[in-house]
């Protein structure tokens, strides 16, 4: 079963582990090996920041990834989001599909959000298919946007707006409930 359960003090060890994992750094925009000191403020910056949220990933009671909102802005009901799965042994069995649902029905529903947004890396294009397959729509393409080591990288934005949620979700999660992610509504 999966779930997200707030970010807590005590998650900051494993977090800077998780962050320090080459195949997670490849696809963030930090990718050098961050330091105790860098990860500290960084962390410590995260409470009492009303625009960003972040929750722990836990798969059968095992924490397993992250996922953020961030650039929350209640002016013009948007903010970004992100997410990436820690644990090479929980990769293909849903959880990121599960993840997405949920963000989507916490924005949309909960926050009463009008947009969502993401930046992908073009190296990372199984996610962008994924936000793609929920109904994201490409909205920009960064040439050269992020600098990693010596080599400049490609971004693709992705968007997706609550109109998209109210047309998309009772398809969505009909496909979740087919593979088990999520329980019929009334059930929840």
């Amino acid at each position: 079963m999966v779930s997200l359960r707030e970010l807590t003090q005590e998650d900051s060890s494993i977090l800077l582990s998780w962050r320090n994992l080459p195949e997670i750094r490849k696809y963030m925009y930090t990718d050098h090996a961050i330091s105790q000191e860098e990860h500290d403020h960084w962390f410590e910056g995260l409470w009492g920041d009303e625009t960003r949220k972040y929750w722990v990933i836990v798969l059968d009671g095992e924490d397993v990834g992250l996922v953020n909102l961030y650039d929350i802005n209640k002016k013009n009901r948007r903010c970004y989001w992100a997410f990436y799965l820690a644990s090479p042994n929980v990769r293909g069995k849903g959880v990121g599909q599960y993840v997405e649902y949920t963000v989507l029905r916490y924005v949309f529903e909960e926050l009463g959000f009008n947009k969502l947004c993401c930046e992908v890396l073009t190296s990372n294009m199984p996610v962008v298919e994924m936000h793609e397959s929920y109904g994201f729509i490409r909205e920009s393409y960064f040439r050269e946007h992020i600098l990693r080591g010596t080599e400049f990288h490609d971004v693709i934005g992705l968007g997706f707006l609550k109109h998209d949620w109210e047309i998309r979700k009772a398809g969505i999660e009909e496909r979740l409930q087919k593979k088990g992610l999520i329980q019929k509504r009334e059930e929840q």
